[in-house]
């Protein structure tokens, strides 16, 4: 028996991916289940029929191994990191010849994410890598009336704007909009952000999720979005990529692929343009003292 908040699998797609049931509808006398992927960014719906409960072994297997990617992903991010400070460093000492005490700002994020739990989770790495974010809940189709104000308030260098998003081939093409579920409201979510600030620069933005309209978001004023070729995209992919951003030198541009690489996905399912970074060095460092 099928219930909510149970983690399930499609049997039609060989429980390729874990899904929790978030709701559970009617249509034309059947059962429909409502899913979130467990670690994927993927909306989908499936009749209760095909679905089949996942125990705990299964779940454990299966998490084990996305559990591993997440760790190489993370340890290549941090080989990236530290390269990054110690050449902040040899720049900012003349080569280590100066003795100059310094200290960095890394960017600002906002993060706007339609799942709890996956915020929770982005929120947890965020604060292990080590930057400063404000981590928002919120729905989806809600994102583009709320973001004026949050940008308003937060003052982000850097936004993200995610959640669940799908692609419909029943619904239209892959170039219709209207095939996607969430794809048109992370677009007009980006536009309203650009309506605040214009510069791709002053404002980095990373927006979508799974299979969602990539040229679309671009062509909205995103910097990096998802997902070229349509497919899904872990859960943390959007930190990776923001990170990388914050502690890049705001005089110095990314290279797109430098920034794809420690994701888990790729260049399939995350693109992007050339972009700035924001973090910024000063001096001198003088640590309080208390006298």
């Amino acid at each position: 028996m099928v219930e909510l908040n149970m983690i399930v699998g499609r049997v039609s797609y060989n429980c390729d991916i874990i899904f929790r049931v978030t709701d559970i509808l009617e249509e034309d006398g059947e059962k429909i289940a409502i899913l979130y992927g467990e670690d994927y960014r993927l909306i989908a719906d499936a009749p209760l029929a095909d679905l089949l409960p996942m125990d705990k072994s299964d779940r454990l297997k299966r998490s084990t191994t996305v559990r591993s990617l997440e760790d190489q992903s993370l340890e290549l991010f941090r080989q990236d990191l530290d390269l990054l400070m110690h050449k902040q460093e040899f720049k900012a000492t003349q080569g280590y010849r100066q003795d100059f005490g310094y200290f960095q700002l890394p960017g600002r994020i906002l993060h706007l994410d339609g799942d709890r739990s996956y915020l929770e989770k982005c929120l947890r790495l965020y604060d292990e890598i080590g930057v400063t974010v404000y981590g928002i809940h919120c729905n989806e189709k809600e994102m583009h009336y709320q973001i004026g104000d949050l940008l308003d308030y937060y003052r982000p260098d850097v936004l993200v704007i995610t959640g669940h998003d799908a692609y419909s081939k029943t619904k239209g093409k892959k170039f219709d909009l209207n095939a996607y579920r969430h794809s048109k409201f992370f677009v007009e979510t980006v536009r309203e952000a650009r309506k605040k600030v214009h510069s791709l620069d002053q404002l980095v933005i990373f927006a979508g999720a799974c299979q969602s309209h990539f040229e679309s978001l671009i062509h909205a004023g995103a910097n990096f979005a998802s997902s070229p070729q349509r497919v899904n995209i872990h859960a943390l992919d959007p930190v990776y990529i923001v990170a990388k951003i914050c502690f890049t030198p705001f005089m110095e541009r990314i290279n797109v692929w430098d920034v794809l690489r420690n994701t888990l996905t790729g260049e399939k399912g995350i693109g992007g343009i050339e972009t700035r970074g924001v973090l910024r060095t000063g001096m001198p460092y003088k640590p309080v003292i208390d006298e």
